[in-house]
């Protein structure tokens, strides 16, 4: 994407985000970070945001419609279809037109290479952002971001580390399985 193109679509999803009324630290609305900040919208306990992704814990149905008026394109939910009891967040996501992923596991058993590729995958699609990656506590969020940093952005194990704790991380096991994977994967 051309630098003129990627302005142009970053000032119109700061307006749209000011109309929508989502707001990160200080009250500002910018959709798109160069580090890592805690944003604000609707009822979602935790949310950060960096570069045009939203890391969240479970969303509500009325967050999710705050967030498709903000300019969200793409919501990557982590979890199981059967933990999903709140309502029906697929349904929702079509009815929104949102493209909608859902890359669930529960557990380190679950957290495979495959999931790794499969979310690193749509996070490092352009066309997708402003995308909303979201889990149930933001915890298996954390693990994806911890690889997602590291070998996608760039960062230090270390400080990829510290972002993905402050995300949501608490699982050693999960960070274990990120680190492993992370070991595979690096360059």
């Amino acid at each position: 994407m051309s630098a003129g193109k990627f302005l142009f679509w970053n000032a119109l999803i700061v307006l749209v985000v000011l109309v929508a009324g989502c707001a990160g630290p200080s009250g500002h609305k910018a959709i798109t970070t160069d580090k890592l900040e805690p944003y604000e919208c609707g009822t979602v306990t935790r949310l950060h945001t960096l570069g045009g992704v939203f890391l969240a814990s479970q969303p509500q149905a009325d967050d999710f419609r705050q967030a498709k008026q903000g300019g969200i394109k793409t919501v990557i939910n982590l979890r199981l279809p059967d933990e999903m009891t709140e309502f029906d967040e697929p349904a929702l996501m079509k009815e929104l037109g949102l493209a909608y992923y859902n890359v669930g596991f529960n557990g380190p058993d679950m957290l495979t290479d495959s999931v790794f590729d499969q979310v690193r995958s749509l996070l490092n699609t352009p066309n997708l952002m402003p995308i909303l990656l979201h889990c149930s506590s933001a915890n298996r969020v954390g693990a994806i971001w911890l690889a997602h940093r590291v070998l996608d952005g760039g960062r230090s194990y270390d400080d990829a580390l510290a972002e993905a704790k402050t995300v949501g991380l608490k699982s050693p096991a999960y960070e274990e399985k990120a680190k492993a994977y992370i070991g595979r994967h690096g360059h």
